[in-house]
């Protein structure tokens, strides 16, 4: 299927696949850490603080960072467009009404959601209700 734009498509196909491991947000504005990290972070964020990152929850600590929220990351597999409108707000309303805390990213092919590992599942389910299945 190819990029999917209407709203409506986005939300129904969004279909929510819990990803393996345990993640972390750290940040550092230390170079030489930042550029050891850099490599073992699924993702990363330039700040005016420093560079933001999401590790591996072992990557984390091994390089030293302090343990923090372990959050689980779900994959929204649907190729949502970049200048889509409305899947971050059904995502982060429906979690949200469900007591669920997440953090969003967006990236090139998919939306990912960071939730705390302990609610992942339920995540999952709250996600493929809004979806319609």
């Amino acid at each position: 299927m190819g990029v999917v734009r209407s709203t409506e498509a986005m939300i129904a196909g969004m279909a929510p696949a819990l990803q393996p491991g345990r993640f972390v947000f750290v940040s550092t504005a230390d170079s030489d850490l930042a550029a050891r990290a850099g490599v073992l972070a699924l993702g990363w964020f330039r700040e005016a603080e420093g560079l933001s990152l999401i590790l591996p929850e072992g990557a984390a600590l091994e390089l030293g960072f302090g343990g923090g929220l372990a959050m689980a990351c779900i994959t929204l597999t649907v190729h949502s467009a970049l200048d889509g409108i409305g899947l971050t707000a059904a995502v982060s309303a429906a979690l949200t009404e469900a007591g669920i805390p997440c953090n969003m990213v967006a990236a090139y092919h998919h939306d990912h959601v960071f939730v705390p590992v302990e609610r992942a599942e339920d995540a999952v389910a709250v996600l493929r209700a809004r979806a319609g299945g």
